[in-house]
């Protein structure tokens, strides 16, 4: 097992990259990409940072030099003919060859496109421009190098000590958290902490402890890299970004209302089984099954990724119910800011009633509150998301309007179009 307090101690970027591979990544954005090469190739799309939590001042934390030293390293990451064998070869889903030979001989070719990096009121301004399936392929390695950055930055004048004890503390925490969560007979949870976690070797090694301490109550992880290398599932489905590109490209109201099952239309001719998942709440989760074709009530099952959770899956129970389908055979991911109690309270509530699963984030990955002076390595709310299509913004709107994002204007247009009303407010922590 690796010493993680020593090299971080010792550690130089050359041997310990932030990103170490192209499919140090989440799975979703594999399976999207290889839609959206099929699909919407030739689409233009504009990425870009956005960091919710403002009082976290990234530009006065990170070195400018450093940051464009490990974005650079990213983009001369090319996929190694063991990770291509990998994708090629593997079982995932229960489906071999899932990923196409013509997606995977452009993906072996790829190198990720140029970045454009600015400071601006204490934060990185971090934009990315070009055709959709080599941009969006971005967003993940941004996130995991910023937050990284920001873990060593606030780590870099402790001691050799000070960084043992810190990780022993961070250690039983985790254990604790585990300890606690094995005590629930049929759990099923997933790392999807990538997207804001601390460090590779620690996210590698949350996995390792899932994998001892929860057995087979422990489904996987959506990191490919981790999932190649530690032999387990590679986790994940589908994501805001797909609806949010499509909606974006409509040129009326009516082709925009349309647009998020055209999403699932394309996803539905390509995947089966446990990978018909749907992510409702791009544009409110109430209006989207209130208008869904009935075809989407044969899926498996809905992810609830934001808004209050149980409220979400009252919703999709009773639509289920309305439609004339078993809620006991369906499938609820829950994915949004969970930590233990909000695990067990989930759990104790909807098991027996649907299927119920967990993927766990931010809070398996990167727990560290109060482990350092003026809780400095708190998590916090940092995403990057696709800005415009075609020169057309794009708008998302959520179950909790403090996610929502783009111009004032569109987002009362999306808001009539989908017939949104009065939405309650949660606040964003990570």
């Amino acid at each position: 097992m690796v010493d993680i307090a020593t090299r971080v101690w010792n550690h130089k970027w050359k041997i310990d990259p932030i990103v170490r591979s192209l499919i140090d990544t989440d799975f979703y954005k594999l399976l999207m990409c290889q839609s959206i090469f099929r699909n919407k190739p030739d689409t233009t799309v504009v990425f870009s940072l956005i960091n919710r939590s403002t009082k976290v001042r990234l530009a006065e934390l990170i070195d400018e030099g450093e940051l464009r030293e490990q974005l650079d390293h990213v983009r001369s990451l090319s996929l190694t003919r063991g990770e291509s064998t990998w994708l090629r070869g593997n079982t995932f889903y229960g489906k071999r060859q899932m990923f196409r030979s013509d997606f995977m001989e452009w993906f072996e070719g790829l190198r990720l496109p140029a970045y454009h990096l600015e400071r601006r009121d204490g934060q990185f301004e971090l934009t990315f421009e070009g055709r959709w399936p080599e941009v969006m392929l971005w967003e993940i390695p941004a996130l995991s190098v910023l937050m990284e950055l920001r873990s060593r930055a606030v780590l870099h004048h402790l001691g050799r000590f000070e960084l043992q004890v810190l990780y022993a503390r961070a250690m039983t925490r985790l254990w604790e958290k585990i300890d606690r969560l094995r005590r629930i007979e049929g759990l099923r949870i997933a790392d999807f902490g990538t997207r804001r976690r601390h460090g590779f070797l620690w996210q590698d090694w949350c996995v390792q402890a899932m994998i001892e301490g929860l057995g087979p109550c422990f489904i996987g992880t959506s990191n490919c890299l981790i999932a190649k290398n530690r032999d387990v599932e590679a986790i994940g489905t589908n994501a805001h970004e797909l609806p949010m590109v499509y909606s974006a490209l409509a040129d009326t109201d009516e082709e925009l209302r349309q647009a998020p099952y055209k999403v699932l239309a394309d996803w539905h001719e390509e995947h089966d089984g446990n990978l018909r998942i749907m992510l409702p709440d791009t544009y409110g989760t109430e209006g989207f099954l209130r208008n869904a074709p009935d075809w989407l009530a044969k899926w498996t099952g809905i992810r609830i990724d934001s808004g209050d959770p149980v409220r979400g899956a009252e919703t999709a129970i009773r639509w289920w119910q309305e439609r004339g389908e078993d809620p006991r055979e369906k499938l609820v991911i829950f994915s949004d800011g969970l930590d233990v109690e909000k695990i067990e309270e989930l759990y104790a509530r909807f098991h027996g009633r649907v299927k119920v699963s967990f993927g766990w984030g931010t809070m398996l990955t990167n727990d560290f509150r109060g482990l350092v002076a003026d809780d400095a390595l708190a998590p916090f709310s940092l995403v990057c998301k696709a800005l415009s299509a075609n020169g057309r913004p794009t708008v998302k709107l959520s179950d909790n309007p403090a996610k929502a994002m783009g111009p004032a204007e569109e987002i009362e247009r999306y808001k009539r179009v989908f017939g949104v009303g009065q939405q309650e407010e949660i606040e964003v922590v990570v």
